[in-house]
C-alpha cells in the first residue's frame, strides 16, 4: 500500500475543498451573515491542513486499483465530515452526527435532511448545502483530475468514484475525459439555472434548485419542496431531472455527432421505456376517474387528468433520477402508485449519470442473464452470449454486476435490522434504507417528502451515512477500504 500517494492525494482534496467554500463565503458577504466566518474558518484551516499533507511528495505516484479505491473511500468520507464543519461551526446544526448527516447527504447526492426549519439556516449555508450536491454529482475526485497532469494508473480513482457497471474513458487520456465531464455537466446546469429564472423563479433559488436537480439530490429551500413554485418551473424540474439521468457519454456521443450509436443506446431505450411506464401506473393510481371505478374512493387524487400525469411524471422522474424533490405529499396515495415509486427507487438512473439506485444497465444485465439461463435450460448445447448495445458483455463485467448485487443486498439487510431497533413501524425502516443507500431522500410514512431523518438514534444516523456513502460509491470502494486484506504489506 502506497500510504504516501494516498495522503498526497487526501491533501490535494482538502485544499479543492477550501477552494470550493468561496462560492458560499461571497454569498454570505453579500447577505451580510455571521455565518460566513464559519465559512471563511473551515476554508482557511482546508488549505493549511491540505498544503501540510502534501509537503512530502510520494517517491512512487503509481496509483494502483487498491489505491484507487481505499482514496475514493477515504475521500468521501473526510469531505463529508471537512463540509460538515460550518454548519457546526455557526451553530446552524449543533449536533456533529446530524451535521455529517446532513453533509454526506448532500455530497452523496441523496437529499435526506434532519433539518425541520429551513428559513433558520443562514442562506450562505443553504447555498453550501445544495452545491454539496452539484459538486458530488459528478464527483468531487474526478472533478480534482482535471487539475492533475494525466496517467493512466489515475483511471483508477475515476472507475472506483463513477456510477455503473463498468466506466470508460472518452478519450485517451484521463484529464481530458474529466474535464469533459464537467464541461457538459457545467453547461447544462447553467442552461437549467437560465431556465428557471426566465420561468419566474428567484435568482437564489434557481441557483439553488439547480444544483439539487443537476447533481439528483434533492435539497429545497423551502418546507414543501418544490410545491409552491409555479407549473412552469416544475415541468422545467421535471425535464431537467430526467436529462440528467442519462448517461452523460450519451451527451459526448451526441456532441461528436454520433447519432446511429445514441439511437441503440440500449440503456437509454430501456430508461425512458421504465419512466413512462411508471409514469402512466402512477397517473392511474393518482386521477380520480380510474380511484372512482377501482373503489379508492379513501385516496387523495386529482380531478384532472393532465393534473395527475403532472404530478406522476414529476415524482417518478424524481424518485427514479434519486433527486428527491416533491410537489406533492405522494405519502398520502394509494398503496399502488406508492409501490411504483418503491420498484423505481432501486432502478434507479442510468450509469455514468449523477443519478443514483442500482442503475438500469444493471438491470438489463440482470434479465438478459435469466433469459440466457432459461435458454440453456432449454438449448443445454447453445451457445449464448450476454450482449448489450450490441457487444458483448464480459464474464468480468458480469461477475462484478452480480457480486455488486449480493453484497448490496447484504449491506441492506444488516442495516434494515439496525435501524429496526429504533422501533419505527415497517415501512418507515424498509424505505430509509432504501431511500439511503439508493441515494434518493424520500421514503414513505415518517419519512417522507413533508417528514425529516431527524428522529432517528445517533446509531441509524450513521448507518444511514455509511449507506449514503457506500451506495453513492456502489459499495466496494468502502468495503475494500474497511477490509483488514487492504492494509496488509503482502
Amino acid at each position: 500500500m502506497n500510504a504516501r500517494i494516498i495522503i498526497n492525494t487526501i491533501g490535494r482534496l482538502v485544499q479543492i475543498v477550501g477552494i470550493l467554500l468561496i462560492m458560499p463565503i461571497i454569498a454570505g458577504f453579500y447577505f451580510s451573515e455571521k455565518a460566513v466566518f464559519s465559512l471563511v474558518t473551515v476554508a482557511g484551516a482546508s488549505l493549511i491542513i491540505g498544503t501540510l499533507l502534501r509537503v512530502k511528495k510520494p517517491e512512487k505516484t503509481r496509483i494502483r486499483a487498491r489505491e484507487g479505491f481505499v482514496i475514493t473511500g477515504m475521500a468521501w468520507v473526510i469531505l463529508s465530515i471537512v463540509g460538515a464543519l460550518p454548519f457546526v461551526f455557526a451553530g446552524a446544526i449543533p449536533s456533529f452526527t446530524d451535521a455529517v448527516f446532513e453533509t454526506a447527504s448532500g455530497f452523496t447526492t441523496t437529499g435526506a435532511s434532519i433539518i425541520t426549519d429551513l428559513t433558520a439556516i443562514p442562506k450562505c449555508l443553504l447555498l453550501w448545502r445544495s452545491f454539496t450536491h452539484w459538486v458530488g454529482g459528478m464527483g468531487i475526485l474526478t472533478f480534482m483530475l482535471i487539475f492533475i497532469p494525466s496517467n493512466a494508473d489515475e483511471m483508477n480513482i475515476m472507475r472506483a468514484e463513477s456510477p455503473g457497471p463498468s466506466v470508460e474513458k472518452m478519450v485517451p487520456k484521463v484529464r481530458e475525459t474529466a474535464l469533459i465531464l464537467y464541461s457538459i455537466y457545467t453547461v447544462m446546469t447553467v442552461f437549467l439555472i437560465t431556465a428557471l429564472f426566465i420561468a419566474g423563479m428567484p435568482l437564489f433559488d434557481s441557483i439553488c434548485i439547480a444544483f439539487g436537480t443537476a447533481g439528483t439530490g434533492g435539497f429545497g429551500l423551502r418546507g414543501d419542496s418544490i410545491a409552491s413554485y409555479n407549473t412552469n418551473c416544475q415541468t422545467i424540474i421535471t425535464i431537467g431531472m430526467i436529462m440528467f439521468g442519462v448517461n452523460f457519454s450519451v451527451y459526448y456521443m451526441l456532441i461528436k455527432k454520433k447519432f446511429y450509436d445514441v439511437l441503440h443506446s440500449e440503456e437509454v431505450r430501456w430508461y425512458l421505456i421504465i419512466f413512462f411506464s411508471a409514469v402512466v401506473l402512477v397517473t392511474i393510481g393518482t386521477f380520480k376517474g380510474t380511484m372512482t371505478r377501482l373503489g379508492w374512493t379513501e385516496y387523495p387524487c386529482y380531478e384532472s387528468l393532465g393534473r395527475a400525469f403532472h404530478q406522476s411524471a414529476f415524482q417518478v422522474a424524481s424518485i427514479m433520477t434519486t433527486t428527491g424533490f416533491a410537489t406533492t405529499d405522494f405519502n398520502l396515495w394509494s398503496n399502488m402508485p406508492r409501490a411504483v415509486l418503491v420498484l423505481v427507487m432501486f432502478v434507479g438512473a442510468c450509469a455514468g449519470s449523477t443519478g443514483g439506485g442500482m442503475k438500469v444497465s444493471r438491470c438489463i444485465l440482470y434479465a438478459k442473464q435469466i433469459i440466457q439461463e432459461i435458454e440453456k435450460y432449454i438449448h443445454p448445447n447453445a451457445v449464448t452470449r450476454v450482449r448489450l448495445d450490441g457487444k458483448v458483455v464480459g464474464k468480468d463485467t458480469l461477475r462484478t454486476a452480480n457480486v455488486f448485487l449480493m453484497a448490496y443486498m447484504m449491506v441492506f439487510v444488516l442495516s434494515f435490522m439496525i435501524v429496526l431497533f429504533d422501533g419505527y413501524d415497517l415501512e418507515t425502516s424498509f424505505t430509509s434504507i432504501a431511500a439511503t443507500m439508493n441515494n434518493i431522500g424520500p421514503g414513505l410514512n415518517v419519512i417522507g417528502p413533508c417528514g425529516s431523518f431527524a428522529g432517528f438514534s445517533i446509531l441509524s444516523k450513521w448507518v444511514f451515512i455509511f449507506d449514503m456513502i457506500a451506495g453513492r460509491l456502489e459499495i466496494f470502494p468502502i468495503l475494500i477500504m474497511l477490509s483488514p486484506f487492504t492494509w496488509r504489506r503482502k
